[in-house]
């Protein structure tokens, strides 16, 4: 479970998240959206300990990602928005490489790796240096760094920008079973239609506040807008920028 309480961080004149609160569920995926500006990356990181809250706080299955950081970190897997891979290792080293920064048995980190390169089906390109990966493949190498520890949270920020119709579908796949597992999932992405098929709850921004969160059809029937997209752009107008 993921619970953010209070998070309000600043960078000099710019408010980016405004006294945040909201909670991630095990067995659920959630949806973190809103527009361009709204707090959405900057709420990302503070739950993945890239950022210190200038106040509030967030936990990750209970771990403070302030005061124990180091904690939260093992029981959160990332795809940050950008794969950031080592472009001269290949796929299986790049993956192999994260499991021995999470703390995993060096006798286990083989068998996990291959186990990850299975379930993503990359086993074609797991051995090629990573410089050169076509978009979808450079995602699915970063979705293994984040399975390979097996975390119980995992934070998808935009995953499925620039991929192709099956790579999109595969993914889509792979994060529902992720949710039958039992896993927290919490799930940023422009995408409507992706957004309502995938997402259990929904939390939209705007100007750093809680715009509103509930399930898509909660969303539906208090902004008064079937389409998905129109009640978006509703819930977004019920927040000021003070």
């Amino acid at each position: 479970m993921i619970q953010a309480c209070g998070i309000h961080k600043s960078f000099g004149e710019v408010h980016a998240v405004r006294g945040l609160s909201f909670a991630a569920h095990d067995g659920k995926i959630t949806g973190l959206l809103g527009p361009n500006g709204a707090g959405k990356s900057t709420t990302l990181r503070v739950l993945c300990t890239l950022l210190k809250p200038d106040q509030g706080t967030a936990t990750i299955d209970g771990a403070d990602v302030v005061t124990d950081g180091l904690s939260a970190r093992r029981k959160i897997g990332s795809l940050p928005h950008g794969s950031g891979l080592y472009p001269r290792l290949t796929a299986r080293e790049n993956i192999a490489y994260y499991a021995r920064l999470c703390g995993l048995d060096r006798d286990d980190i083989a068998d996990r790796v291959e186990e990850i390169i299975k379930t993503l089906d990359i086993g074609d390109f797991a051995d090629r240096r990573a410089k050169g990966f076509s978009h979808g493949q450079r995602t699915k190498t970063a979705l293994g760094r984040a399975l390979v520890h097996d975390p119980q949270n995992l934070i998808l920020d935009e995953p499925t920008t620039g991929l192709d119709v099956m790579a999109t579908r595969s993914l889509r796949e792979l994060i529902v079973k992720l949710k039958a597992e039992g896993r927290c999932v919490l799930f940023s992405s422009h995408v409507m239609q992706e957004v309502a098929a995938l997402c259990d709850d929904i939390c939209i921004i705007a100007h750093g506040k809680i715009a509103i969160h509930d399930s898509v059809d909660g969303i539906r029937e208090r902004t008064g807008r079937e389409d998905l997209e129109d009640a978006f752009v509703a819930a977004i107008a019920m927040v000021g920028d003070e």
